[in-house]
């Protein structure tokens, strides 16, 4: 049987489990041990160091019920269930193809042990054909009625294992494509919510355009425009903030139609306040001052592209 719990996969086993349900050590145990037909039973040395290090990661917690731990999955082990739900639904094929390969060697060896029975049989009949069928004769019927009935018995097992295994890939399959789909639908939320907060700031231009197309100033800051040496008048302000609104976008040559240098000015705008805002935050007090030099750049803009512009 190849190494199916190699690279941390009895970890990830061990997860499937307890998303089951709760479960205690001993019982673990035991469902891997049946799962394999006995084939594989792991150590109590294997198992429970390894429920300590995924409770240590948060990804279980346990309660202790008449003296025992019982482990149970934490949402943080479901996400990792879900993040990792393909190399699951592997898992569980390879797992009933070990189950399979299982089933095939029983019954390649009751064939066998039924064959040799058979021969012996046949000598046995013909050394003694006149002779009173004896208890040897009776307990070699016993055996391959035995040996029929065991070899019925493991491959019904393995059929019901294998069936098994089929369901739950094809149901982590399906709810690997279900949670594909709500993260899908929940970034088109969150864009949608973007649009409209974009919408409803009227504008949403921002405060550089204010600065770089007219060094615009804030009604909060009129009062001390003459300290500061920013005022509201195009040419009058720093040489510093002209120098900025002469060098902005200087890398956007002209394309010929002034409507479309005036798309891509807006685009290039947008684009590098919303880094800003992504580098240093969002807080209520930057969102007011935001608004206020809003307002006045679309008014500065209303006016330079009003009728008597």
């Amino acid at each position: 049987m190849p190494p199916v719990f190699a690279h941390g996969r009895l970890r990830l086993y061990l997860l499937k489990l307890l998303d089951e349900a709760p479960r205690h050590g001993y019982e673990v145990i035991r469902l891997l041990e049946e799962r394999f037909q006995g084939l594989y039973a792991p150590s109590a040395g294997t198992v429970y160091p390894r429920l300590a290090k995924l409770e240590a990661e948060g990804l279980v917690t346990h309660a202790t019920e008449g003296g025992r731990k019982v482990y149970s999955i934490t949402d943080a082990g479901r996400a990792e269930l879900a993040d990792r739900s393909g190399e699951l639904a592997d898992l569980e094929l390879e797992i009933r193809d070990s189950v399979s390969e299982l089933a095939a060697e029983i019954r390649s060896d009751v064939r066998g042990a039924a064959g040799d029975l058979r021969r012996e049989m046949r000598e046995a009949a013909s050394a003694s054909a006149t002779q009173v069928e004896d208890e040897s004769w009776k307990a070699a019927k016993e055996e391959l009625r035995k040996a029929r009935q065991e070899w019925k018995e493991q491959a019904r097992r393995a059929k019901d294992e294998s069936r098994r295994a089929r369901e739950e890939a094809q149901a982590a399959r399906r709810q690997a494509k279900e949670a594909q789909d709500r993260a899908r639908e929940e970034v088109q939320r969150i864009a949608g919510q973007l649009q409209e907060q974009l919408a409803k700031s009227g504008g949403v231009l921002g405060s550089l355009a204010g600065a770089w197309l007219g060094g615009t100033t804030p009604p909060s800051a009129a009062g001390a425009g003459a300290g500061a040496g920013v005022r509201d008048d195009a040419g009058a302000a720093g040489p510093q903030a002209a120098g900025a609104a002469a060098d902005w976008a200087e890398d956007l040559e002209p394309s010929g139609d002034p409507a479309r240098d005036l798309d891509r000015l807006l685009d290039r705008f947008r684009d590098e306040v919303r880094d800003a805002a992504r580098d240093h935050g969002v807080t209520a007090d930057r969102l007011a001052e935001a608004r206020r030099h809003l307002a006045a750049a679309a008014a500065r803009l209303g006016t330079t592209f009003g009728p008597g512009a």
